[in-house]
């Protein structure tokens, strides 16, 4: 993964990936610059159980 999702104004999503980490459904935030990027980190992230 090369890329890490930003907002458009180029802020990192660190608590949607922080939520993902901890196994929470986190919602995909209107201001994030391509959706996509969050959705492939999703299975890297989520914990294992």
């Amino acid at each position: 993964m090369t890329a890490l999702p930003e907002t458009r104004s180029g802020k990192i999503l660190r608590k949607a990936l922080r939520g993902i980490a901890d196994g929470r459904t986190e919602p995909v935030p209107a201001t994030i610059e391509d959706p996509a990027v969050l959705e492939a980190l999703r299975p890297l992230l989520a914990p294992n159980r």
